[in-house]
């Protein structure tokens, strides 16, 4: 049986790549890419001179089976994604799976991700969270949206600068203009910055500056009621 590595990839800066990610890229027999073309890049900043598969959400359904077998008749193989690491919001989850479900080994190293970043900086508690990812565009956005109105948990989401305004005024409407967030972009970038507020505050920031970048938005969860004296009694 060979080994399934789960590589994560820098989200911004270059100096994020750890050395043993350097290392576990060079000594596979293989690596999965989601995009080759952005990886490629980071194999030739860190000089590594290996096999590139495409491995991307379009693709998986019909290429997992074959890299399973590679697996089991002995091949090492990486997993890598554009940015961050592979299964969160990236593809990943599908590959991961079904080698466990062969008996294969699969090792995910630590490194770099956007939302743990995101989430610490924020200035919310950070202590018990919940990653919601990309939330759905269509079809059962709202259905989603109100299952999180009594989220006490600070929530994690990822959002594109086209749609950010659009989603900040939602969650205003569905936990309210005062509701604390941050909003992060360009994480480990050179351009990197955290605009913090309440709801309204932030809203307002955005219609002034347009939003650029990958984003992380962290809001802070439903703050529990006090009970009264007279219930407490």
């Amino acid at each position: 049986m060979g080994v399934l590595y789960i590589v994560p990839t820098p989200v911004g800066n270059m100096e994020d790549m750890t050395m043993r990610a350097i290392r576990i890229l060079n000594e596979v027999d293989l690596i999965l890419a989601e995009d080759t073309r952005t990886s490629s890049k980071l194999l030739k900043h860190y000089d590594i001179q290996n096999r590139l598969l495409s491995h991307h959400k379009f693709n998986e359904h019909g290429t997992t089976a074959g890299i399973v077998e590679r697996l089991k008749a002995g091949q090492t193989i990486a997993l890598i994604s554009d940015a961050g690491t592979p299964g969160i919001s990236d593809p990943g989850f599908l590959l991961a799976r079904e080698a466990s479900k062969a008996g294969i080994t699969v090792q995910t190293l630590p490194g770099a991700t956007a939302c743990i970043p995101a989430i610490v900086s924020s200035g919310l508690p950070c202590d018990r969270f919940c990653f919601e990812g990309f939330l759905p565009q269509k079809k059962g956005r709202q259905t989603h949206l109100e299952s999180l109105r009594d989220e006490v948990r600070t929530m994690i989401f990822y959002e594109s600068p086209y749609r950010l305004l659009k989603t900040l005024q939602q969650f205003s409407d569905l936990f309210g203009p005062e509701r604390q967030v941050s909003v992060a972009r360009e994480i480990s970038k050179v351009h990197e910055e955290s605009v913090r507020g309440t709801m309204e505050e932030v809203i307002n920031h955005f219609k002034d500056t347009a939003p650029r970048g990958e984003i992380v938005i962290v809001v802070a969860g439903k703050t529990k009621n006090k009970k009264s004296k007279t219930e407490e009694i």
